[in-house]
């Protein structure tokens, strides 16, 4: 099937750009909260905002699949895959801390062509093409030229299971906050990609994602420069869980505190 790559970055703006409008002007109204597990919110807004995101794109490709992170699985066209994420950042949201966005993939035979992520109270929409480089609004963006990790910013998140699991992002953390210049929480793993693409981050690690969290943002890092994998290194997949972002420069030097901290884990037993 053929298919109109402009026709989908426009889609997928608009998407994302209604969705965070939504989202943005129902901020100030505390959201009803409900549970997925322990730690991991919902709220009716996650709900309404991916209502509004795949609402377009049906409308716009009524034969492609989706698939939303709030239980939303739409199997049509297989070649074609949206991945959404209404809301990342959800536990910001529901605290008012305005640090959140909307995420927006088309993956086309596996491999994503389109990704937008849009921080909607600051109106950053960031966006890609496959081919065409990584832009933030109309300027095109690419990531930072830093050489050393020991003068890094670097950024990371936890998984929802970190209370009851032994596989977590503990020891990673704990490592790089000494190895780097400063290691950074903000809680949408979408934001934090789109920031190393546009070189804010020099690199972002994380492990236990899902594909609505990197899809669109793994987009963003590869097309502004950067380099994306897993943490032994092999070719980034969405669907995996693990992902090791950066400026390329120094993402041999973060995969050697990843192996080193997985060493150490071993020979605890």
């Amino acid at each position: 099937m053929n298919w109109d790559s402009k026709k989908a970055l426009g889609v997928a703006k608009n998407a994302a750009y209604q969705g965070g409008n939504y989202l943005k002007e129902n901020f100030s109204l505390k959201p009803k909260v409900e549970y997925k597990g322990e730690i991991n919110l919902l709220t009716e807004r996650d709900l309404k905002s991916q209502e509004i995101v795949s609402k377009i794109i049906q409308n716009a490709f009524p034969d492609h699949s989706i698939l939303g992170e709030e239980s939303l699985s739409l199997e049509r066209d297989k070649e074609f895959l949206w991945v959404i994420d209404p809301l990342d950042g959800t536990t910001n949201y529901a605290h008012s801390l305005p640090i959140f966005s909307v995420s927006v993939a088309l993956l086309v035979g596996g491999q994503a062509q389109v990704g937008v992520v849009y921080s909607p109270m600051l109106g950053e929409m960031f966006w890609a093409l496959r081919g065409e480089g990584a832009y933030l609004n109309e300027d095109r963006i690419t990531v930072s030229g830093e050489v050393d990790l020991n003068k890094s910013l670097l950024a990371t998140g936890f998984p929802y299971d970190l209370r009851d699991s032994s596989v977590n992002n503990v020891d990673y953390f704990n490592t790089f906050i000494f190895k780097s210049q400063a290691v950074r929480r903000c809680g949408s793993a979408a934001l934090d990609l789109a920031y190393t693409a546009a070189g804010r981050f020099d690199g972002f690690w994380e492990l236990k994602l899902h594909p609505w969290d990197t899809a669109a943002g793994a987009l963003l890092v590869e097309e502004a420069g950067g380099m994306i994998t897993d943490f032994s290194g092999r070719p980034f997949d969405p669907f995996h869980g693990e992902c090791l972002a950066s400026n390329g420069i120094i993402h041999t030097q973060m995969r050697e505190i990843i192996e080193n901290v997985n060493k150490e884990r071993k020979s605890r037993g």
